[in-house]
């Protein structure tokens, strides 16, 4: 069967295994026309906390499932996804805007998740320490920490449940997905699919509705143990306050500000080609999308020149049409945000190289533009645009654009590009990000770390370290009598 075929996800959640229905629904929009594509259930907070309930006693059972079954349940998901890739993709781009050919490549990435903790759900160990008594011994297990509840954006809407799901589910938690409102049928859609490879009833559920009315249930339900939110570094802060009346496990992936600077020993080509895949990927609606650009004095204007020649070909367009380079924002604050950023940025003095507020389209697409000579206290100089705009700034010293990058409450992601080893070095000691790309604009993999400093967030998702953030150890001090 296929999964467009299956109606039923785009109009209920999954609950314990079974598809669960309300009278009172919302209604999920395509960005690039505004029609409504489906509606879905609003729930209430007693549905969720008996939703907690239901995992909670689905982990008593999927916490003693061996690790090799819950690998080869988590292989089934991952062969169900890229089965449907292009089904998937269909879907995400009628809620979501990004071009279909991004979203074929955002389930990949997203797949690569579930296969990568698939593969680390049977790595789980523990540790003998040498004790420093003859009459005892030390051992360390790791334990699955419990119900877990994950909040996810709406910018990518498949690779942010599973970077989240597939090690909870692989440490042997069980896990409330709660997706955004704007784009809740992916997640649905995953869903299904999990439940098509065989997840257990209860594992795995997809819960729909206001984000107020979920975000409280899921952190003052004392049967939840750990809550991971990647969104706003406000609503961030916010769970973290709810989360600590009785001290839930917290992992946040917060709000960024990435600077990319260019020096001038730099391939100047090579760069641009980098920062536009970094930049103008999901039309700027990244969290690790460059948001501010330094470029060395010497190269600024062969560089602005290269770029604004590349950056003028991308076509803005519908996802589906075969040629888009860009498809709409998510919604009208979105194009509001950029607008403003653009609009103040020249007040103070910038100039529009390419783009700006007169050739964006109507309704929610902005065209690509480029700024020149953008001073350091402008709006997107200092706030996360979350658009398709690039600001260049001119620095002259290497101590300069290191103070310039740093003088920020974030630290996510950052970008830099030098052909001189030494200046490398010198520049990834000082950088403070939790994330550095050198001489490339992509960084994310399964196999890597991802998370940030500062107001950034907590923890680390992907990579072995990733699973850890699902386990609880646990120290055993063995006396041993003497024979």
């Amino acid at each position: 069967m296929m999964l467009n075929d299956v109606s039923i996800f785009k109009q209920a959640c999954l609950l314990n295994g079974q598809w669960h229905t309300t009278a009172e629904t919302m209604a999920v929009n395509n960005p690039a026309n505004g029609s409504v594509i489906a509606h879905v259930p609003m729930l209430t907070a007693d549905t969720i906390n008996t939703a907690i309930n239901d995992a909670n006693a689905a982990f008593q059972q999927w916490r003693k499932c061996p690790a090799q079954q819950r690998s080869e349940h988590l292989s089934a998901w991952y062969d169900q996804i890229m089965t449907h890739q292009h089904e998937l993709a269909i879907i995400m781009t009628s809620e979501q805007g990004k071009p279909l050919a991004e979203a074929k490549a955002e389930i990949a990435y997203a797949a690569s998740y579930v296969k990568w903790f698939a593969q680390e759900a049977v790595r789980i160990e523990g540790e003998v320490i040498t004790a420093m008594q003859s009459q005892q011994q030390f051992v360390v297990s790791r334990e699955p920490v419990g119900v877990s509840v994950a909040i996810t954006p709406w910018n990518f809407p498949a690779a942010m449940i599973t970077r989240k799901v597939a090690p909870a589910l692989a440490a042997g938690c069980t896990m409330l997905v709660k997706p955004a409102q704007q784009t809740p049928l992916t997640a649905l859609a995953l869903g299904e699919l999990a439940c098509r490879a065989g997840i257990p009833s209860g594992v795995l559920q997809i819960v729909t509705g206001d984000a107020a009315t979920i975000g409280e249930a899921f952190t003052s339900n004392p049967v939840v143990r750990k809550c991971s939110f990647t969104g706003s570094t406000a609503i961030g802060s916010l769970l973290m306050r709810q989360c600590a009346k009785d001290v839930k496990k917290l992992s946040l992936e917060l709000g960024g500000n990435a600077p990319l600077i260019v020096f001038d020993d730099a391939d100047i080509p090579f760069a641009v080609t980098e920062l536009i895949k970094a930049k103008f990927r999901n039309a700027g609606q990244t969290c690790i999308s460059p948001n501010r650009v330094y470029v060395q004095d010497g190269i600024y204007d062969d560089f602005a020149a290269q770029l604004v020649e590349q950056v003028s070909q991308l076509k803005l367009g519908d996802g589906f049409a075969p040629d888009t380079d860009i498809g709409p924002l998510i919604d009208s604050n979105a194009v509001e945000k950029v607008h403003k950023h653009i609009h103040e940025a020249v007040s103070k003095g910038a100039n529009i190289l390419c783009g700006g507020i007169d050739a964006c389209s109507d309704n929610l697409w902005v065209a690509p533009t480029v700024l020149s000579n953008v001073p350091a206290d402008a709006l997107c100089s200092k706030e996360e645009t979350f658009g398709p705009l690039v600001p260049l700034i001119p620095f002259n010293t290497e101590e300069q654009v290191i103070e310039l990058a740093n003088a920020t409450e974030f630290g996510l992601a950052a970008y830099f590009f030098s052909d001189n080893i030494h200046r490398v070095q010198r520049v990834v000691n000082a950088i403070e990000s939790g994330m550095v790309g050198i001489n490339t604009g992509v960084i994310s993999a399964a196999n890597a770390p991802f998370g940030g400093v500062k107001a950034s967030g907590v923890g680390r998702e992907g990579a072995h370290v990733g699973i850890e953030e699902y386990l609880e150890m646990k120290y055993q001090c063995y006396g041993v009598k003497a024979g």
